[in-house]
């Protein structure tokens, strides 16, 4: 528990490794065990076809929620699912409060067709300011960390981007096409000529740790929720990268940034990819 007058600071230095057992135990009891197992009835569509919910979501955001709270009192929990019932619960980002930014199932669509690419992101955040994150994918039992100022890290070895190799194209993955509006479509096709190799994106918190890793050069993504993003960009940053939003600032978790935008393995490719945006 917090203790009163613990900075965020000291309270990770002495609780960072029981949120990672939290998360790992949120994925053990709920999301693996409905892992190529779900039925018809656990599996729901938000706004459409491409937007689904699980039980394993809802209950994984639920012990999250309980478990996060306790241990850090006082604080609050914004989630995916949680938003989605009540949207003004999102304003706590902006606050000033301790604010712990849980996905619980990135990349739900993967994990309802038993794809292993999903994972389970929470970042904690004050003050629109990302103190640290955890990235765990629970199919691979692979989890990725990172404590502003800290560094990142991946089973416990230290993360490092590095910047693209010269001579190739640089590798790209950026949002799919069903969650852009037409203007950003169009920024988005700045992506597709000489020298640059963009994709589909699958989980968005697992193409921010092959970006940390520096097995991608860059993201590329016209959506701003918090919950997708937080984790992540913490972990980029961490591991010597950088984030720039088509007006060339850094990406706010707090939101209200000008779109796409992208994370990258080092300054010059993500000043780089926001050109091609603009072109």
């Amino acid at each position: 528990m917090i203790e009163d007058k613990e900075t965020i600071d000291e309270f990770l230095a002495r609780h960072a490794t029981d949120v990672e057992e939290a998360v790992r135990k949120a994925a053990a009891a709920e999301i693996m065990p409905r892992f190529r197992r779900l039925a018809a009835h656990e599996v729901d569509q938000k706004s459409g076809p491409h937007d689904l919910v699980t039980d394993a979501d809802r209950r994984a955001e639920q012990y999250l929620t309980e478990a996060l709270g306790a241990l850090l009192p006082g604080s609050v929990v914004v989630g995916e699912e949680a938003v989605h019932a009540n949207p003004a619960s999102y304003e706590a980002i902006q606050g000033d409060t301790p604010v712990w930014i849980v996905d619980p199932v990135d990349g739900t669509r993967q994990f309802v067709h038993g794809d292993p690419g999903f994972c389970t992101l929470v970042a904690l955040a004050q003050g629109g300011v990302l103190r640290a994150s955890w990235t765990y994918a629970p199919a691979q039992d692979r989890l990725a960390t990172a404590v502003r100022g800290q560094g990142a890290f991946l089973d416990g070895a230290r993360l490092h981007a590095g910047v693209p190799e010269t001579g190739r194209d640089l590798r790209i993955a950026t949002s799919h096409p069903d969650y852009t509006t037409d203007e950003q479509k169009q920024a988005l096709l700045g992506l597709w000529t000489d020298g640059v190799a963009p994709r589909a994106c699958g989980s968005a918190g697992l193409e921010y740790l092959a970006v940390a890793r520096g097995e991608l050069d860059a993201t590329a993504f016209s959506w701003e929720a918090a919950w997708d993003h937080a984790a992540g960009l913490l972990l980029v940053e961490e591991a010597g990268g950088a984030h720039l939003t088509l007006a060339g600032e850094p990406f706010r978790v707090t939101g209200h940034n000008t779109l796409p935008f992208t994370a990258a393995r080092d300054a010059a490719t993500a000043r780089r990819v926001v050109e091609l945006l603009s072109a």
